[in-house]
């Protein structure tokens, strides 16, 4: 059974005398509202695991369980339903604990109905106003939850933001994230569980063909009990203990990507139309970020590839340039996380690093003959990082890497190139690569000359802190290469 979600209000009289529950679900009837009545406290109980009530009216004495424990039970497991005491034996003391219990109101027998009928009203006056209340702090959270959805550019932390609403906010003990798998199917992306919940053997696990299968005609799906069970696989040698089901599709542009699945465990807990709406709003937010996301993540892998696409083109100019990109890039990364610059930056000049010769393509001249250069074709070479910029500032999304492409060789002392920068006024990620691409520089063959030993190269960056490179930046250096490569001598 299940509550229509417009229903009028529903009441369970409670009380071990049948003609005080007869006269009482026959006003009440005439009221307008829908009324069930329990013989007991133990009764009672069995109908609101299988029920939704606004207000329960109990006798305060009954055999076994009486008032108060029925009372205390309902406020432990059905805050959100108002309970008004019913006695013949009424004192002063009896009416204080009832309501430090928790109980709304509280009724003297014998009763005139127009008493009962006006505490009623009170009480669902009083119920409406905390629904409003909750219906506040949901907006609140919603709106929370979906400023977050839109400022995130990544999938897995979308499904994350996503997963902790459904519990949080609609009260879910399971959720389930199903997204397209890319091969004409579905899988569960991310699964979580209210922290009360969370034991692996009461997991249940969806048949994500059956909610497939469902979704092509339905847009919706809000069920219980019994009729869960079509969507789960049943536990080897157990027993399904699933209370309610609510599901609904994830659409991009009319096409269903994935379903947010909640689920509850305890019986008294159902999920309401107001949390179905709730989680059609969430979950659209959800699926329009995890589409910009998947966008973000694809453009992010279309830009790595092209960086080291443009990168492997440099190194393969000779043989002996091979693999000089990706190195200055290594050794420029473990430099720029030994300053303690932020995750972004430091992809920036790892990146720059990769870059940071480009403009090689465009010197028509052999930069790697035996011998030093000729005047002519050192000021050639000299050009490359302006060329590098100008192949750069196209490319909108490339423009981060230009400063460190084409001020690397600027000189801390401001003897450097192209524009003679001085200190401080060389970008950070320019005199990073700059360090880095020395250290490669020395220590790797080259047609004029064999590759210097590493602490010769040390020493000599050090030698040269003050004047080519800046001052802190080469020291920590110094400091990071040699814990590189003692790391790498241990390693052979």
């Amino acid at each position: 059974m299940t509550r229509p979600p417009e229903d009028s209000a529903r009441i369970l009289v409670v009380d071990d005398e049948p003609r005080i529950r007869e006269i009482l679900v026959e006003f009440l009837g005439m009221e307008g509202y829908e009324v069930d009545d329990a013989d007991s406290g133990e009764a009672a109980l069995v109908s609101l695991s299988r029920q939704t009530y606004d207000i329960v009216l109990t006798d305060l004495k009954m055999p076994k369980m009486g008032g108060i424990e029925l009372l205390e039970s309902i406020s432990a497991h059905t805050p959100d339903v108002l309970v008004i005491l019913m006695t013949g034996f009424g004192t002063v003391e009896s009416a204080i604990h009832s309501m430090k219990a928790g109980a709304y109101d509280y009724l003297l027998k014998p009763f005139k109905m127009d008493e009962v009928i006006h505490t009623v009203q009170r009480a669902l006056k009083r119920r409406r106003l905390q629904q409003e209340n909750l219906q506040l702090r949901q907006a609140l959270s919603l709106y929370k939850v979906t400023e977050a959805l839109s400022t995130s550019l990544s999938v897995e932390a979308v499904l994350k933001t996503l997963a902790s609403a459904a519990v949080d906010e609609i009260g879910a003990d399971q959720v389930e994230i199903i997204l397209e798998n890319g091969l004409g199917g579905f899988e569960v992306r991310k699964r979580v569980f209210h922290e009360s919940f969370y034991r692996a053997l009461d997991a249940v696990h969806i048949e994500l063909d059956k909610l497939a299968h469902y979704f092509q005609t339905e847009s919706a799906l809000r069920v219980f009990e019994d009729d869960c069970l079509p969507f789960f696989q049943t536990p080897p040698g157990g027993e399904l203990r699933c209370a309610a089901l609510m599901a609904i599709p994830l659409r991009v542009r009319e096409k269903c990507v994935g379903f947010l699945v909640c689920v509850s465990y305890q019986r008294q807990k159902r999920f309401t139309e107001g949390q179905r709406k709730l989680a059609h709003i969430v979950g659209d937010r959800a699926t329009a970020s995890i589409d910009n996301a998947q966008l973000y993540e694809s453009l992010q892998a279309t830009f790595h590839q092209t960086i080291n696409g443009l990168a492997s083109a440099i190194d393969t100019m000779d043989h002996y340039t091979a693999g000089h990109s990706q190195r200055v890039a290594a050794y420029a990364e473990l430099l720029a996380i030994k300053l303690d610059l932020s995750t972004p930056e430091v992809e920036v000049v790892r990146q720059a690093a990769l870059m940071h010769d480009i403009g090689k393509l465009g010197c028509v001249l052999n930069l790697n003959k035996p011998g030093s250069l000729t005047e002519p074709e050192y000021e050639a070479f000299k050009k490359h990082p302006t060329y590098g910029r100008e192949i750069l500032e196209p490319i909108e999304f490339l423009s981060p890497l230009i400063p460190g492409v084409h001020l690397h060789h600027e000189r801390w002392d401001g003897m450097g190139y192209p524009l003679g920068l001085k200190s401080a006024d060389i970008p950070l990620v320019a005199r990073i690569i700059s360090v880095a691409d020395t250290y490669d520089a020395m220590t790797s063959d080259r047609a004029y000359r064999k590759a210097l030993p590493h602490q010769t190269a040390v020493r000599e960056i050090g030698r040269c802190a003050g004047t080519q490179f800046d001052p802190e930046v080469a020291a920590s250096f110094a400091t990071t290469i040699e814990n590189w490569y003692q790391e790498q001598q241990a390693g052979k």
